[in-house]
Formats: C-alpha cells, sequence, structure tokens
C-alpha cells in the first residue's frame, strides 16, 4: 500500500514512522522545503519526537504531487488548518483513493465537526474516515502497544485504514459511528484541561476521578443530543482517550490546565506548552454547542470560563461544588 501523511508535528510523524514498519513506500508530506530538507538530513523529527529514528524506507517531500501517486492519504494537522488542508488536496486528488484523518477537535471558526467539513470540501466521492482514540505519539513512534478506532461507514476506508495501520504494537478496532469518535477525540481535550486545573491547584486524586467521571457523563449526554452510539462513548475513542489525556503529563492539554491550575495566565501556558493545544479552542466550541443544544455540560462550561473569562480556578471549583443536589443517573 502506498501511503501519504500529511503533517510534520509530533502525530504525523510518528503515523508515518509506523507506517513505514509496515509499509514500503511511504511519504511524510511537510509544508515548507527547509523542513523537508532538515528532516531528510537529520533522519528524525528532532523538534517533536528527538531521538526517535525515521525507517529507512520513509520518505519526507514538500513536493505537492506527492498526494496523488498514493492509496491512502492520512491527514494529521491540527483543526484549525483542516479545512485548508482540504482544499488544498482537492484538486490533486483522484477516483480510488481513500482520504482520512488523525485530526481531533472542531473547526476553530465555526465549530463545525471535522466530518461535515470533509463532506463539504471533497462530496460524497470520498467519504469521511478517520482514526482516534488513547495514542501518544512518542509511544507509537517508540513501538509501544496501542490500540486505536478506525471510524467511518465506508467498509473500503476501514479496509484501507485497517491495512495501512494494523500490525506489530499497534491494533485497529473498526466502528461506523464516525460522530461518537469525533465527538470523544474532541471532547477529552478539554476535560483533560479541566483535570489539569485541579492537579495543578493540589486539589488532589479525589477530584481528579470526579472530574473525569462527570465529565464522561457530560460527554454522554452531548453524544445523545447528537447521535453518537452510547458504546462509542465507553470505548477507546470515549473513555479510553479520557483516561489518557487526564491521568498523564505527556498531554499538552492536561500540562496547560495544570499551568493554570498553578497560577498561569493562558498566554503563559500556551507559550510553556510551545505546541499546539486543542483544548482551548475546542472548549469555546463545545461551550457553544451545549448551549444551543440545550446540554447541561457544567464542568466544560467552567472550563471555558476560567480560559475565556478571567474566572479564577477556586471560584470555578467552588461553582461546581455548590450545584444543587442531584441523581448521578437522571434516568434511574
Amino acid at each position: 500500500m502506498r501511503i501519504a501523511l500529511l503533517g510534520g508535528g509530533s502525530w504525523g510523524t510518528a503515523l508515518a514512522i509506523h507506517a513505514a514498519r509496515l509499509h514500503q513506500d511511504v511519504v511524510l508530506w511537510v509544508r515548507k522545503d527547509e523542513v523537508a530538507e532538515r528532516l531528510r538530513r537529520e533522519r528524525e523529527n528532532a523538534r517533536y519526537l528527538p531521538g526517535i529514528p525515521f525507517p529507512d524506507n520513509l520518505s519526507i517531500s514538500a513536493d505537492p504531487g506527492v498526494i496523488h501517486d498514493v492509496d491512502l492519504v492520512l491527514i494529521a494537522v491540527p483543526s484549525g488548518a483542516f479545512r485548508a488542508t482540504l482544499r488544498w488536496m482537492q484538486p490533486r486528488l483522484r477516483e480510488g483513493q481513500t482520504v482520512a484523518w488523525a485530526t481531533k477537535g472542531l473547526e476553530t471558526s465555526s465549530g463545525a465537526w471535522l466530518h461535515e467539513i470533509a463532506e463539504e470540501e471533497l462530496g460524497a466521492v470520498f467519504p469521511p474516515a478517520l482514526i482516534s482514540g488513547p495514542s501518544f505519539a512518542a509511544e507509537v513512534a517508540r513501538g509501544q502497544p496501542t490500540a486505536l478506532t478506525a471510524a467511518s461507514q465506508s467498509e473500503r476506508s476501514l479496509d484501507r485504514l485497517a491495512g495501512a495501520l494494523h500490525g506489530e504494537a499497534l491494533r485497529i478496532y473498526r466502528n461506523p459511528d464516525v460522530i461518537g469518535v469525533e465527538l470523544g477525540g474532541a471532547l477529552k481535550n478539554v476535560l483533560a484541561v479541566a483535570t489539569g486545573i485541579a492537579d495543578g491547584a493540589g486539589y488532589g486524586a479525589n477530584a481528579r476521578a470526579a472530574l473525569m467521571t462527570r465529565g464522561l457523563a457530560e460527554m454522554q449526554r452531548l453524544g445523545e443530543a447528537v447521535g453518537a452510539q452510547p458504546g462509542t462513548l465507553t470505548g477507546l475513542s470515549g473513555l479510553g482517550d479520557l483516561i489518557l489525556t487526564c491521568t498523564d503529563d505527556q498531554s499538552r492539554n492536561r500540562r496547560l490546565g495544570r499551568l493554570l491550575g498553578q497560577g498561569y495566565d493562558l498566554e503563559t501556558a500556551r507559550a510553556r506548552i510551545g505546541q499546539s493545544v486543542e483544548g482551548v479552542e475546542t472548549a469555546r466550541q463545545i461551550n457553544a454547542r451545549a448551549r444551543t443544544l440545550s446540554v447541561d455540560m457544567p464542568i466544560c462550561a467552567e472550563v471555558h470560563a476560567v480560559l475565556y473569562q478571567d474566572r479564577p480556578v477556586r471560584e470555578a471549583a467552588r461553582r461546581l461544588l455548590e450545584r444543587d443536589p442531584t441523581h448521578e443517573n437522571p434516568a434511574g
């Protein structure tokens, strides 16, 4: 199988390294010629994944033409660049190819789900397809055991994704629930900011467990409102990714939250992370969607208030704790 990974950040690089262990013809595409030249010369991505060498057969290119000759184009760019990437790709694609993405989040300007953007920009010829789940890039790049979900309503797309990535230390599970897989991958970033804030403020393990559990309840409520399958949200791309990002400091979202909890302002916290932190913009869009759909998401609302309304961390915690008592399971 011929595979092109678009995006020279940590996740795109890690997936390219893994794919190149399984297939001979894999190319990592980056926007700038000088970046491509540096990666070819150094044979590692020293900025994002230092010390992890590229397989000998992994090609690096900044040539837009590389996507025309591959079977699978897998996009791993920040969500804010997703639409522009599709528009750039569209005239270079050919019938019979599979387009999928490993991007998590919503469009920062509109709040659109990524599958909605894909349908708008690519049409029905390329059905939406993605991979998501509990995965830190460095561990995938090192070949450590990982399980991911491939989501699409196209069996052909699922076959391509599984064929491209399933093998060695990476296991792929199939799921037709595109919206559910997208929702889990986006919302877990906001909840990781929440648990990071709590840990940075010194609130302890009890608070972290409560935020994760009630955060899952918020994920399930929003999932019901948008038509996600309940099993998806308790699977790899929902609960699995939530556990990962809320408990390990490899998560940029959790690290940013910890800095906020320690008293740093958002601008300083983002500068110290030094990479894209999807949960910051996703918090804005999720909060807007929750209001539009009349879905109760108090944790996400308080994260939004801390990020965008200068609400002090301890005031946000007080507001959550002083809410009226309610049933844990309203249906019961």
